[in-house]
């Protein structure tokens, strides 16, 4: 069963976001009181090279099975310390197809629009943590392991414990290439 583990949110730019008991979506905007909230990118390096781009990273998700398998490596992960606004369990959020619609509860949706790419700040964090969220496939591909981006079609409330509900768009299905 899909469900939430956590959520959090930074109304600063810092690596790592603060867990809270739940977050309130914004429609066509993203996480009030999150620094990456926005109808254009909020990305620093995105804003400086076109700040009127749409903002496709409005809500960042993380397996919290990745967060689990890097504790057990020896790093010092626990959910919002990624990044990552909402921390999932029991979906495999790296397979799923591109305009997935997930729903909460409240009525809140977040489509998903592809993953995320990790980026020096992981390494920063902790040193060897980039290269345990980057892998290659048998032809050699990268394996982009950070989580997913998505925007919010719905606003709602998103809480701890909160059962998600995934409905897959119409086939064929396009595979999540990152954002």
């Amino acid at each position: 069963m899909a469900t939430v583990i956590s959520v959090s949110k930074s109304v600063t730019h810092t690596f790592s976001k603060t867990l809270t008991d739940s977050i309130v979506m914004i429609e066509g905007e993203g996480v009030e009181g999150d620094a990456h909230r926005g109808k254009t990118v909020k990305h620093r390096s995105r804003v400086k090279k076109d700040p009127t781009q749409p903002n496709l990273r409005q809500v960042h998700l993380i397996h919290h099975e990745l967060i689990q398998e890097l504790s057990e490596k020896g790093f010092h992960v626990a959910p919002g310390v990624l990044g990552e606004n909402i921390t999932t369990q029991g979906i495999d959020l790296l397979a799923l197809p591109e305009d997935t619609i997930l729903r909460f509860p409240s009525g809140a949706e977040i489509q998903i629009t592809g993953l995320r790419n990790p980026c020096p700040q992981i390494e920063n964090f902790e040193k060897g943590l980039l290269s345990q969220v980057l892998d290659r496939d048998e032809q050699g591909n990268v394996v982009r392991k950070a989580g997913i981006m998505g925007i919010v079609l719905a606003g709602g409330i998103v809480s701890k414990d909160d059962q998600i509900q995934i409905m897959l768009p119409p086939e064929p299905h396009q595979k999540l290439k990152w954002v």
